[in-house]
């Protein structure tokens, strides 16, 4: 079978020869959507077992006739006794085009593969990396000196919206970190200077001030003039997968230009080019039109695939058209599909349907957890609900996928919303979950406060650890031990027992792991008090330390070769040279 990215990039060669250009445009065959099949009031699956494939047909009878992706594990997700989604939820809806459909089937199935298939671009391209979400780093590192030495710093700005000071960047506030093939950078409204070199790294960084930064990682130099939207951006966005000169990009909160929504922006010239999610009337939280996570592109279909705090997952057939040589760059977002979910603790227990954290993918199966305490895997080219679980509490933290001895697990951990399970204090569990079942394979449990509006438990996402680190998983847990204090825990991910514990300021931020030539592991993470640490991952040891802002850090770093990158609520981008 043709590996995906060998595929991707003979579709980019035989576009660039002029094979695929229509009228000047890259022209894609992306094929439409057909409604069939049933989809019960439970949301269930009518048949039990069987792949997309075997359901859909190899031949593309009922659902597309596309080279399946390449395939990591056997994987047949089905749901247990304890996991069916009609024990949790009395209702799933999905609309196409803004029509409420009965069924619903994608004709060119989703299939997403190995998390190092995702992108053709070098770089972190969307919140942790790739599809997985299990890597916000690119290249090695070298660490022989154990320093972090700030190389330089950039000011950032603040927005009053509402009655509120949105300052620096925030939760989660991952930057985007890319090297662009020289033909594009021509066409993009780069500086000269940026355009003429050939190793250009480029930073881009939404932050709480309405801005979009664009930056030379290695001397924080400005590569182009800022993009002013207005609106206060505390995710991540996400380039496009296939190298085209696209953002995506959610707004966290409103502004005076308006109601929170979600933008698409091209970076050849700045300009949007479609705007969705503002106060949609197929919500089920009312105005609320908040964007938190970072999307994925599927490259094969053309898909965007963004899930919204309003409780919706959005699917949108983008039909792009870009012709690198002149520049030109045209999306036509159609059909539009909606999938939205009811749970039946959501009125009891108010519980919010809404989905704040960037979710992960394999194959046509989407993971992610809600704000209502459900974990939930979600049949992509059915929308139907697979198999939902109870994780207790608001999920903040994106799930991560991992591939251990050939079964698929994913680990998350729910924050605590103070005043649903306790007003006091409450045990936060860190999970791992059998991703094909939604089985709880163990959980270790913090017991941690919360303030109003600035909760405790887990708002970060996990750490996979590889190399030498394979055996282990890293977690920031917050106001454990007193309402300011926190740790980074080292668990084995066979025991679920803790390793080794580093104890700190608390951490909303996400801990990276980075490697060098050798494969030997080290974790970075940013505290609540301004502080990098750089910790040896198999013993805890604390090798450097550096002070990078005087007040609040809940930002996640990305790593670029020997660079970290994170950005303060303190009005600063930070750039820091490991050594």
């Amino acid at each position: 079978m043709m590996n995906r990215r060998i595929r991707i990039w003979l579709l980019l060669a035989l576009v660039t020869s002029g094979v695929l250009l229509t009228s000047g445009c890259k022209a894609m065959n992306l094929g439409k959507i057909t409604l069939t099949g049933d989809l019960n009031e439970e949301g269930e699956n009518p048949e039990e077992g069987g792949t997309q494939k075997e359901k859909a047909g190899e031949t593309g009878e009922s659902g597309g006739s596309r080279e399946s992706a390449s395939e990591l594990v056997d994987f047949h997700p089905h749901a247990t006794k304890k996991t069916k989604p009609s024990r949790w939820m009395d209702a799933q809806t999905v609309s196409v085009n803004e029509k409420i459909v009965k069924s619903y089937q994608a004709e060119n199935l989703i299939e997403m593969g190995a998390p190092e298939e995702y992108a053709t671009l070098p770089g972190i391209i969307t919140f942790r990396g790739n599809n997985f979400r299990d890597n916000p780093t690119f290249g090695t590192q070298s660490f022989d000196q154990n320093q972090l030495k700030l190389k330089w710093s950039v000011p950032t700005g603040s927005l009053v919206s509402e009655g509120r000071a949105w300052t620096g960047s925030g939760w989660t506030g991952q930057p985007l970190i890319v090297k662009w093939p020289k033909e594009t950078k021509q066409i993009m409204n780069l500086y000269d200077w940026a355009k003429a070199d050939d190793e250009l790294v480029e930073v881009i960084y939404a932050c709480l001030d309405g801005k979009i930064y664009f930056l030379d990682q290695k001397t924080g130099k400005k590569t182009r003039d800022p993009l002013d939207i207005g609106y206060t951006f505390k995710g991540a966005g996400a380039l496009d997968p296939r190298g085209y000169p696209i953002l995506y990009l959610g707004a966290g909160y409103n502004s005076a230009k308006g109601v929170s929504h979600a933008f698409i922006i091209s970076l050849v010239n700045g300009k949007i080019l479609y705007e969705f999610g503002a106060q949609d009337p197929f919500s089920l939280r009312g105005r609320l039109s908040y964007f938190d996570s970072s999307a994925l592109v599927d490259a094969e279909t053309d898909t965007l695939i963004y899930p919204g705090e309003n409780g919706i997952l959005y699917l949108i057939r983008l039909n792009t058209r870009y012709d690198e040589a002149t520049g030109k760059l045209k999306i036509h977002p159609d059909p539009v599909v909606r999938f939205r979910y009811h749970g039946k603790r959501t009125t009891v227990y108010k519980y919010w349907p809404g989905m704040e954290c960037s979710a992960a993918v394999y194959q046509g199966y989407l993971f992610i957890g809600d704000n209502g305490g459900h974990l939930m895997c979600l049949d992509l080219n059915r929308l139907k609900l697979v198999w939902v679980q109870d994780v207790l509490d608001d999920t903040n933290g994106s799930p991560v996928l991992e591939v251990e001895n050939g079964k698929l697990y994913l680990y998350i951990s729910p924050s605590f919303h103070l005043g649903w399970r306790s007003s006091t204090t409450a045990k936060v569990p860190i999970y791992k979950i059998d991703a094909e079942t939604g089985k709880k394979v163990w959980h270790r449990d913090y017991t941690c406060s919360s303030v109003e509006g600035v909760s405790g438990g887990v708002q970060s996402t996990i750490a996979i650890g590889k190399n030498n680190l394979k055996d282990y998983i890293y977690c920031t847990v917050s106001r454990t031990g007193n309402a300011g204090s926190g740790v980074l825990t080292c668990i084995h991910k066979t025991t679920g027992e803790v390793v080794w514990e580093h104890k700190a300021a608390y951490a909303w931020s996400s801990p990276v792991c980075i490697y060098n030539e050798k494969g030997e592991g080290r974790v970075l993470y940013v505290t609540s008090g301004g502080m990098l640490y750089c910790l040896d991952g198999v013993s805890g040891e604390e090798k450097a330390s550096l002070k990078v802002s005087d007040g609040n850090v809940e930002a996640s770093p990305a790593v670029f070769q020997d660079m970290l990158i994170v950005g303060t609520r303190g009005c600063r981008i930070q750039g820091v040279k490991i050594k």
